[in-house]
């Protein structure tokens, strides 16, 4: 499913982190488009860069993500991939995904790791930095 998120609506929040030569960057947004507050329904997107700043390429092939709302309330995630591949990041290049993420609470937290595997089977773990899920409108 492709979402169209409007420049206005969304105002991002970057984050970075660089493990085994891996540079993980995040920009989260909200989307008031597809939130319901009176539900208690807020949909948040996030963008992850991965660049490959090192020497080998490696396939990424598991994620495990941690999140957190406001009342304290954690859910884990784990699978195969994002958005359904598996990328083989060369040396030098960058892959790029959007993904999405809806609480219960107008505020949460992300983090979490990659599994990643060398092509000499050589498996290893990239960590995703800590990034926040909030409206925008809220954090004055």
């Amino acid at each position: 499913m492709t979402l169209a998120l409007s420049w206005e609506s969304k105002k991002p929040m970057l984050t970075e982190l660089t493990t085994h030569q891996f540079k993980i960057k995040v920009k989260s947004f909200f989307i008031p488009q597809r939130s319901k507050p009176n539900s208690e329904t807020f949909f948040f997107a996030y963008q992850i860069t991965i660049t490959n700043l090192g020497n080998e390429p490696a396939k990424l092939i598991q994620r495990h993500w941690i999140i957190k709302d406001a009342l304290d309330k954690v859910s884990e995630v784990q699978g195969e991939g994002v958005i359904g591949e598996k990328p083989r990041i060369l040396p030098g290049k960058t892959y790029e995904y959007t993904s999405f993420c809806p609480l219960e609470t107008s505020y949460g937290t992300m983090h979490g790791w990659y599994h990643f595997i060398y092509d000499d089977g050589t498996p290893f773990i990239v960590d995703i930095p800590e990034f926040t899920l909030f409206i925008p409108a809220l954090a004055n």
